[in-house]
């Protein structure tokens, strides 16, 4: 079938049960299709291919051995953003500083997402570090959007959003500090959620800013994306940061919302929250255009839109752009040529190989952003900088508390612009400013989705971002889901999906 890649991860489950394809024979479809066109995009850092193809026959035998009593999502590909550990395969950052680090284990997510039979046929691209919103500072080369190839795909999570918009695999995992799945999803029409803080694992995630990152999923779908954030939940006594709390059952519930829903007014009682500090200056007009007449679609299946009113977003950027490099520093400073990683040739000394591996081993964008955190976290500026911002992240926290009392959820722009092209952002400042509607919800810790809410005039999509209360993943998942029961623009194909091989 040479249509495999435009199928559903629920189409997916239902040919393997049903033996209208193998897991073999999918495995090698998207394998055949990076092999082909990912030199067009750039999205891989590493193909996997051989444990892909054994993972695969495997899981084939299981089926074949078992009375359907098998994961539903049993050898399904995906593939993991290069940030999550992964045991005996390269995981680089998209940095020179970890260009040969092959990890000794295999992140909390990594495990969790095999043990539900799904395949990982490599690592994907990314901003260096996690740091950048187009995918420009990856130390393996940019990574081109499959809608336009001379376009960025967002970042940092650009390889996963690229992948998955390109047909190379159904479904990825990525990560999210200041909107690095939302804005990829985003530029790339796709679906991409970003749980709440503390809902998924961080144990073997590589650390950015680690009050601020959170690990979620693509796809071209909310239940696409549901599908792989199922195994990912829950709680790890490995991550100090991971919260017990309930783990509902994403695809049931939505199938059940759909059941229970009114089929022309599926959204009453809803109540969607928009903020005039969204919809400021700086919003392309093409933009607002889709996003306003994805909200009147919203309004005419039955929910009901009302202001509610947020932190200024240029307040939240500042906040953001102070917590964020400061936590870098300290992450980072663990990178210093010793154990692991990047070590500069013929140190005269240890201060030498110090200085020279990480300046050698760092990026621009990366190294930027450790000076601006130590700047901040240095004697005399701590109470003036970072202290000031950690009480303005209260005030953002607070803001969307009374705001939540107004509303379900509330809805905004997923980023400012469509896809601009590689090389536009030659002013760090600028490429800033792409993350001006995402950062807020990390900085509260509330979970966040981006979907398809339509198309500017020269074919290039734009995201509706909805944001949640704390825990109100599913809510998120089951709203998107919803909607996109009435509109087509998830199913949307870019050009690279459209290409054979």
């Amino acid at each position: 079938m040479s249509d495999l890649h435009t199928l559903s991860v629920a189409q997916l489950v239902d040919g393997l049960k049903n033996k209208k394809f193998s897991s073999a024979e999918l495995t090698n479809h998207f394998l055949n299709r990076i092999e082909k066109l990912d030199s067009k995009v750039n999205s891989f850092i590493t193909v996997d291919a051989d444990n892909a193809r054994a993972a695969a026959k495997a899981a084939d035998q299981k089926r074949a051995a078992s009375d359907n009593n098998t994961p539903p999502t049993l050898g399904i590909p995906m593939a993991h953003k290069d940030i999550f550990c992964t045991k005996g395969v390269l995981t680089t950052c998209g940095s020179k500083m970890l260009y040969n680090f092959v990890s000794p284990y295999d992140a909390t997510i990594v495990n969790h997402i095999r043990e539900a039979g799904f395949i990982s046929l490599g690592k994907l691209n990314m901003d260096e570090f996690a740091m950048g919103s187009d995918n420009e500072s990856s130390y393996y080369g940019a990574v081109h959007n499959p809608w336009d190839l001379d376009r960025v795909p967002g970042g940092s999570s650009g390889g996963s959003a690229a992948a998955t918009a390109a047909g190379f695999i159904p479904v990825a995992t990525g990560s999210d500090t200041g909107g690095s799945i939302r804005q990829p999803a985003s530029f790339c029409g796709l679906t991409g959620i970003k749980p709440t803080y503390g809902r998924v694992s961080r144990f073997g995630m590589i650390a950015y800013a680690s009050s601020l990152d959170q690990a979620g999923s693509f796809g071209r779908s909310a239940e696409d994306c549901a599908y792989l954030l199922q195994p990912m939940v829950g709680h790890d006594t490995r991550d100090a940061t991971s919260i017990k709390h309930a783990v509902p059952d994403y695809v049931a519930d939505m199938r059940q919302a759909v059941k229970d829903a009114d089929s022309s007014k599926p959204f009453a009682g809803l109540k969607i929250g928009v903020a005039k500090e969204y919809f400021g200056k700086g919003l392309n007009s093409e933009v607002e255009a889709q996003v306003r007449a994805a909200l009147k679609q919203y309004e005419a299946l039955g929910a009901t839109i009302v202001e509610v009113h947020i932190t200024d977003p240029e307040i939240t950027l500042a906040t953001y752009y102070m917590l964020a490099p400061a936590e870098a520093s300290s992450n980072l400073s663990r990178f210093d040529g010793v154990r692991f990683g990047y070590r500069c040739d013929d140190p005269k000394n240890l201060e030498d190989l110090y200085t020279r591996s990480r300046s050698e081993g760092f990026g621009p964008e990366v190294q930027r952003r450790i000076l601006m955190g130590t700047y901040a976290l240095s004697a005399g500026y701590f109470d003036a900088y970072y202290t000031k911002a950690q009480r303005v992240r209260r005030v953002i926290l607070e803001d969307f508390e009374k705001a939540f009392q107004e509303c379900d959820l509330i809805a905004s722009p997923t980023a400012p612009t469509a896809a601009y092209k590689l090389g536009e952002t030659l002013d760090p400042v600028s490429m800033y400013l792409g993350d001006v509607y995402t950062i807020a919800v990390n900085l509260a810790g509330l979970p966040a989705i981006s979907m398809p809410a339509g198309f500017t005039q020269n074919g290039l999509p734009v995201g509706l971002q909805l944001i949640g209360n704390h825990w109100d993943d599913g809510k998120l998942l089951t709203t998107a889901h919803l909607y996109q029961q009435h509109t087509n623009h998830h199913t949307q194909l870019s050009d690279v999906a459209k290409m054979g091989v």
